[in-house]
C-alpha cells in the first residue's frame, strides 16, 4: 500500500512502524550509514532492537539498503546475508570498515 512512499523515503502517518523504518532506511545514500538507535530516535524513541527486527523483514532489499544500518559503535551487526557480505557491500560503496566497525565520524548521515 505504501510501497512508493517507502522507496522514496517518505513517511506517512498511516504507515506501520516497520514501513516507517524502511522509509527512513531508503534515505541512506550510498557511501553512508546510520545506526539502529538513530532510526529508533527519529521515530520517537523506539527500541533499536525493534528497528533491527523491522529490517530483518525488509521486503524491499536491496532498494531499501538495510546493509547501511550499523550498531551504535559502528559495528557490523544483524544482516540476513551475513556480516561478510554486509562488509563487502559497504566497502564497495566506499565505506571504510576496520576491525568489524565503520568509522562513524566519516560515514554517518542524519535522516
Amino acid at each position: 500500500m505504501h510501497e512508493k512512499a517507502i522507496l522514496a523515503g517518505k513517511l506517512r502517518p498511516s504507515m506501520t512502524f516497520n514501513e516507517k523504518v524502511w522509509a527512513l532506511t531508503a534515505r541512506i545514500p550510498s557511501g553512508h550509514v546510520t545506526t539502529y538507535g538513530r532510526i529508533a530516535e527519529r521515530l520517537g524513541g523506539g527500541a533499536a532492537r525493534a528497528v533491527g527486527q523491522a529490517l530483518h523483514r525488509n521486503p524491499y532489499a536491496p532498494r531499501v539498503p538495510c546493509h547501511r544500518v550499523v550498531g551504535a559503535d559502528g559495528s557490523l551487526t544483524g544482516f540476513a546475508g551475513g556480516l561478510a557480505r554486509k562488509r563487502r557491500m559497504l566497502q564497495e560503496e566506499g565505506v571504510a570498515v576496520a576491525g568489524g566497525r565503520v568509522a562513524l565520524a566519516e560515514h554517518l548521515v542524519e535522516l
